[in-house]
């Protein structure tokens, strides 16, 4: 998935995402477990909103991203920041890179991104491959009870300066999928120009992710709640997986 149309518009539409708060939780995080960040990967970056804060806080970044369309963006953000940053196109189940890494972040979803548990787990593997012993791989994911309770089979409705966008779901309880239809209506003139994206996100369970992690290698040391240091409650919507590489 290019997410070619989408990522025109992804800005406005994570308008609400407070990228500053979200860098200072991570360095707070990293204090709370002793870790000195060193070289980070930010895996798929997307638009390099995070990427950014973090670099401008002295974090050793770079990102990597499967979209070309998304590292567009994230290259001009950089640029007009005055930040050299590095961009790697790359989707998460085919990661190389050049040598190891010290630590690795995915926020905003991107695990659900990927709907094969193969694919997840070869995510998995390649994260482990680059990461140093004892490094820190921090993501976020969207829970079973999100997908289920909040996205399920409904519709939203984003109206911004730039465009209108129709937000469709198809939930699938079986495997905790749910098909994303994005319809996007641009002002042009007197009239609407529509372009669509689609693409899907999976939830997966505690369970699941235990065992694919240990198959990369992979522990996990603690799941927290959203932007918190408490464990999650029942009705979750995204959870943060603080994992170490383990010592052979």
């Amino acid at each position: 998935m290019s997410y070619s149309y989408f990522a025109d518009y992804y800005d406005g539409l994570t308008e609400n995402v407070d990228y500053r708060q979200k860098a200072d939780y991570l360095l707070r995080l990293f204090e709370r477990y002793d870790h000195q960040p060193g070289l980070t990967l930010d895996l798929a970056c997307g638009t390099g909103s995070l990427t950014v804060e973090l670099k401008k806080r002295g974090v050793d970044i770079f990102g990597a991203d499967a979209s070309s369309d998304m590292l567009s963006h994230a290259q001009m953000k950089a640029y007009d920041e005055e930040l050299e940053i590095l961009f790697l196109h790359r989707k998460m189940q085919e990661l190389e890179l050049f040598g190891k890494i010290n630590t690795c972040i995915c926020t905003l979803d991107s695990i659900n991104h990927i709907t094969s548990k193969k694919d997840l787990s070869r995510a998995f593997e390649r994260v482990s491959l680059f990461l140093e012993e004892d490094g820190l791989f921090v993501f976020d994911a969207n829970t079973v009870y999100k997908h289920k309770e909040i996205l399920g089979d409904n519709c939203y409705i984003y109206d911004t300066d730039k465009v209108f966008c129709a937000w469709q779901n198809n939930y699938n309880e079986k495997n905790h999928k749910v098909i994303i239809t994005l319809d996007f209506f641009e002002p042009d003139g007197k009239k609407y120009r529509r372009s669509s994206e689609q693409f899907a996100e999976r939830a997966y369970t505690h369970d699941e992710m235990t065992e694919m992690l240990a198959s990369a290698g992979l522990e996990i040391a603690a799941i927290y709640g959203d932007m918190s240091f408490d464990p999650p409650a029942e009705d979750s919507q995204r959870e943060i997986y603080v994992v170490r590489k383990m010592k052979k």
